[in-house]
Formats: structure tokens, C-alpha cells, sequence
């Protein structure tokens, strides 16, 4: 665990969200950078595409970029409501 310095501007904006989304400024922090380091890493996905990736992610024992960059490939799909209703079970 480190400090990592921002603006006030920023600070402000982690604890408006964070209190909205029933967060912690630092959950609401660490989600903001998951959702943008999957973004980058996987920049054709949408945010609900990104949020699959985390539940998977957690299922798979949580997220660090060396299973970041595959997560979502055809060797470890995201499960998704669709998959899960055409094979039958909802």
C-alpha cells in the first residue's frame, strides 16, 4: 500500500461518487482505477463489458495485470446473462 497524491478537485469528486455508490473514498478510488486500467487494457468493451470482467476478476481470486490482459479472451470469456440464457439456465 502507498500514498498517491491528487488534486482536491479529484478528492472531491471520490467523495461525492463514493457516498453516492455507499463507497469509501479509497473503494471508490481503487474502482475508478480498475475500471480504467481494464479500459485501456481492453478498449473495444463497454462499462458494463468492464464490469463483468471484475466480477469475474474476484471469481478467479481478484485482479492484477498479469491476469488483467486476458481476462475477457476467447481462452476465458465474460459470462454474461445472455450466455448463461442460451444455454438454458437464467
Amino acid at each position: 500500500m502507498g500514498i498517491v497524491k491528487i488534486s482536491d478537485q479529484m478528492h472531491e469528486n471520490l467523495r461525492v461518487a463514493g457516498t453516492a455508490l455507499s463507497r469509501s473514498i479509497n473503494a471508490q478510488a481503487e474502482h475508478w482505477m480498475r475500471v480504467g486500467m481494464l479500459t485501456e487494457m481492453h478498449p473495444d468493451l463497454d462499462y458494463r463489458a468492464i464490469c463483468q470482467l471484475l466480477i469475474q476478476a474476484e471469481l478467479s481470486g481478484g485482479l492484477d495485470l498479469s491476469n488483467a490482459a486476458t481476462l475477457g479472451t476467447p481462452a476465458t470469456p465474460p459470462k454474461t446473462a445472455a450466455a448463461a440464457t442460451a444455454k438454458g439456465r437464467h
